[in-house]
C-alpha cells in the first residue's frame, strides 16, 4: 500500500466524518427506514383514531393529527408496498432479507388500514410467504422463550383479526406494580427495558380474553389502575419509550384497543409517532443514536496519524462535543429500569435508557478528551467519569460479565452478560483506573476521597477478564450481542465480538497471551480472498459460504490485526484489509452501510455513519503504523487542527 494513497484516503474519510458533525457538536447520524417500524406505527395510529372519543361525529384526535391522517396512511402504505422483496416477504430494512416477524406486521398494518383490496396481489404474495415459512409457529420458533417481541407481534395480528386472542400468551402485567428493585427476582418473560410493553400488551390481552382462573382474573382486574400508573411514571417527556417506534407503537395500539385511547400515555405516544415520521411516510426503529455515534466519532478521530508527542485530541478540536457529552449523562435514577444516576444512553433524548455499551463508549471518549482538557473542564470530566465508572461497577453481573441494562435479570439475551459489552466495559475501566484510583465510591459526586474505587476497579477487571476467557469459542472467536450479521448462519457476528474483546485484552496488556493469539489467528483465517471480512467463517468445509465483505467488519478486523504486533501473518492480513478499505474510499463504497446490527430481539437496522466512523479509525491507525516518528505534513495541514 502506497503511503500517499493511504494518507489521501484517510484524509478524505476523516473530512467527511467531521462534516457530519452538526452545529451542536453532535454526530446524530441516520438510522435506516424500517418496514417493521413503519407497519407498527401505522397500526398504532389507525387504532388510536378508531378508538378515540367522538364528539359530533368528529374524533377527539383531530387536534393531535393536525392534518389528514388518510394522506399519511396512503403515503406510508405506498412506501411499504415498495419494500416488498421478490419472495413476497418484507425485511427490516431495504437491504435485508425477508423474515416472518416483519412480514406479519406489515400484513397486519394493511388489514387495519382498510386498504387491502388495493394491494390484493401484494398481500397474497405476502400470505404465501408466511405460509411457506410456517405461519405463527415460525414466529414462535424464531423467538423461543423470549416473549419480548413475539407477544407484541401476535397482539398486533390479533388486533388486525389475523389470529385468535387465544394464540396470544398472557403477560403478567400486575408484576409491574412491585418495586423495581424486585424485578430481577420475578423471572419476568420479557427483557428489562420492555416493561411498558409488559403492561400495555398484558392489559390488552386481559381485556379481550380474561383468564379462566377466578383468582388470577380478580388479581389482574384489581391491578389495572396501578399498572397504568406505573406505565405513566415510565413515560418520557417525548412520549416515546426508548425513543423506539416499535415499542411505543405496541403500547399505543394496546391501550387504544382497551378503550384507553384518551389516556395520556397513548396521546403522547401518538404525538411522538407523528413527530418522528419521515417525509416519505416511513419510520426508523429509533429516532437516533446521537450519543453512540458521537462517542464512536470522537474515538475514531483520536487516531491521529503520526507517532509524535504533538498529536491533538478530540478535546482540543471539538470542545463543544465533549461538553455535549457531559450534559448527556443521566443524573437521576431511571424510572423504567431503576438503574442509578451516572450512565449514558444511546441518545440524549428523554426516552433513552442508560446502558453498558454507551456508558463505556462515553468513558473511553472522555478518557481521550481528558488528556489535554483545561483544568476546569478536566475536573468536570473526572467527576463525570467517576460517576460513570461507579455505574458500570454496580452493573457487573455475578458471573463477571456485563449485561445491557440491568444487573441480575439474567434470563433473556439482552439481560445476560455478553462478550462485547464486557469487553467495552473493561476498556472503560482500564482507561480510568489510574486517574480514579484515589476516589471513593461515596465521594464520586464531590471529588477524590480516601478511596476504594481503585480496588473495586481492579477486582471488576479481574472478574471480567475471567468471564471473557471462559467464554472464548473453540475456534478462538467471541460472538457479540448487539451486532449481528444477517448472512451468518446463526445471524451472529463473531467478527465484531472478537475484535471488541481483542481491543480490551490489548488495553489491559494481555495482547501477547494465548487467547489473543488464538483470536488473531481466527481473524486471519476468515479473511476473504478480496482482502476484506464478512460476517462468518470462510472455510467451506465447515459449511459456511464465502461472505460479501462489509466496510464495517473489514475496518474492525484490520484495525485489530494492525494493533496485534509484528507477527508476519497478522501484518500481512492487516495490510490487505487496509488496501481493501483504501480502495473502498477511492470508489466511494465506504459510505455504504450494512445491516449488521441487532436491536430489540432480532430486529435489523443499519446506521449511515457506522462505515465512515470505522473507516476513519482504522485508516488513522494504519497511518500511525506507516509514518515515521516525525509529524506528518498531512496531519498538520488539516483545517481543524
Amino acid at each position: 500500500m502506497q503511503t500517499e494513497r493511504l494518507l489521501t484516503a484517510w484524509e478524505t474519510a476523516r473530512r467527511e466524518l467531521i462534516e457530519q458533525r452538526n452545529a451542536a457538536g453532535v454526530w446524530v447520524g441516520q438510522l435506516a427506514s424500517s418496514p417493521l417500524a413503519t407497519a407498527t406505527a401505522l397500526s398504532a395510529l389507525v387504532l388510536a383514531e378508531q378508538h378515540g372519543r367522538r364528539v359530533d361525529g368528529k374524533s377527539s384526535w383531530e387536534d393531535v393529527y393536525q392534518g389528514n391522517l388518510s394522506e399519511l396512511i396512503v403515503q406510508s402504505l405506498h412506501w411499504l408496498a415498495g419494500q416488498q422483496n421478490e419472495d413476497g416477504g418484507w425485511g427490516d430494512t431495504d437491504r435485508s432479507g425477508s423474515n416472518i416477524a416483519t412480514t406479519l406486521l406489515v400484513s397486519a398494518a394493511f388489514h387495519l388500514t382498510g386498504e387491502p383490496a388495493r394491494y390484493s396481489g401484494m398481500l397474497a404474495r405476502g400470505a404465501e410467504y408466511i405460509r411457506r415459512q410456517g405461519g405463527f409457529d415460525a414466529l414462535r420458533r424464531r423467538y423461543g422463550r423470549d416473549k419480548t417481541f413475539a407477544v407484541p407481534i401476535l397482539t398486533n395480528c390479533a388486533l388486525a383479526g389475523m389470529v385468535s386472542w387465544s394464540e396470544v400468551p398472557p403477560l403478567p402485567f400486575e408484576l409491574a406494580c412491585v418495586s423495581p428493585g424486585f424485578y430481577r427476582h420475578l423471572r419476568l418473560p420479557v427483557v428489562s427495558y420492555a416493561l411498558p410493553a409488559l403492561v400495555a400488551i398484558g392489559l390488552a390481552r386481559f381485556h379481550h380474553l380474561p383468564p379462566v382462573n377466578p383468582i388470577t382474573r380478580s388479581v389482574r382486574r384489581a391491578a389495572q389502575s396501578k399498572s397504568l400508573d406505573v406505565l405513566q411514571a415510565m413515560l418520557p417527556g417525548s412520549g416515546g419509550f426508548l425513543e423506539a417506534i416499535p415499542l411505543t407503537s405496541f403500547v399505543v395500539m394496546s391501550l387504544a384497543a382497551t378503550g384507553r385511547a384518551e389516556h395520556r400515555v397513548a396521546r403522547m405516544g401518538v404525538e411522538f409517532l407523528l413527530e418522528s415520521v419521515r417525509a416519505d411516510g416511513s419510520w426508523p426503529i429509533d429516532v437516533d443514536l446521537s450519543v453512540w455515534n458521537t462517542v464512536l466519532s470522537l474515538s475514531a478521530l483520536g487516531s491521529r496519524g503520526g507517532s509524535s508527542g504533538e498529536r491533538s485530541t478530540p478535546a482540543e478540536i471539538f470542545p463543544d462535543s465533549v461538553e455535549w457529552l457531559l450534559a448527556a449523562q443521566h443524573r437521576r435514577t431511571h424510572p423504567m429500569t431503576g438503574t442509578p444516576a451516572g450512565g449514558w444512553a444511546w441518545t440524549d433524548r428523554p426516552g433513552g435508557v442508560p446502558d453498558a455499551d454507551d456508558t463505556s463508549g462515553a468513558l473511553v471518549a472522555l478518557a481521550r478528551a481528558r488528556q489535554c482538557a483545561p483544568d476546569q473542564r478536566g475536573r468536570r470530566i473526572d467527576a463525570a467519569a467517576a460517576d460513570g465508572v461507579t455505574w458500570l461497577l454496580d452493573l457487573q453481573n455475578s458471573d463477571g460479565g456485563w449485561p445491557t441494562f440491568c444487573r441480575g435479570w439474567g434470563r433473556m439475551p439482552f439481560d445476560r452478560s455478553a462478550a462485547d459489552l464486557t469487553a467495552h466495559a473493561l476498556r472503560a475501566l482500564a482507561a480510568w483506573r489510574g486517574r480514579l484510583r484515589n476516589w471513593s465510591a461515596e465521594a464520586c459526586k464531590t471529588g477524590p476521597g480516601s478511596g476504594d474505587l481503585g480496588g473495586r476497579i481492579d477486582q471488576a477487571i479481574a472478574r471480567g477478564v475471567r468471564f471473557l476467557l471462559n467464554g472464548q469459542s473453540e475456534d478462538g472467536s467471541w460472538d457479540a450481542l448487539w451486532f449481528g450479521n444477517q448472512h451468518h448462519p446463526a445471524e451472529a457476528n463473531p467478527i465484531y465480538g472478537t475484535t471488541r474483546v481483542l481491543a480490551a485484552l490489548r488495553d489491559l496488556g494481555l495482547k501477547d497471551r494465548a487467547p489473543s493469539e488464538r483470536a488473531l489467528n481466527w481473524l486471519a483465517d476468515v479473511q476473504q480472498a478480496a482482502g476484506g471480512w464478512g460476517g462468518g467463517p470462510l472455510a467451506t468445509e465447515r459449511g459456511y459460504p464465502e461472505q460479501e465483505c462489509s466496510v464495517e467488519e473489514t475496518a474492525l478486523a484490520a484495525e485489530a490485526l494492525l494493533k496485534a504486533g509484528s507477527a508476519a501473518r497478522f501484518k500481512t492480513a492487516a495490510q490487505q484489509g487496509v488496501s481493501w478499505l483504501v480502495e473502498a474510499v477511492e470508489s466511494g463504497r465506504h459510505r455504504g452501510p450494512s445491516p449488521i446490527g441487532f436491536y430489540f430481539a432480532k430486529l435489523w437496522y443499519y446506521e449511515r455513519l457506522y462505515p465512515l466512523i470505522f473507516t476513519v479509525s482504522t485508516l488513522g491507525t494504519a497511518v500511525e503504523h506507516s509514518l515515521p516518528p516525525q509529524p506528518s505534513r498531512y496531519v498538520h495541514s488539516h483545517p481543524f487542527v
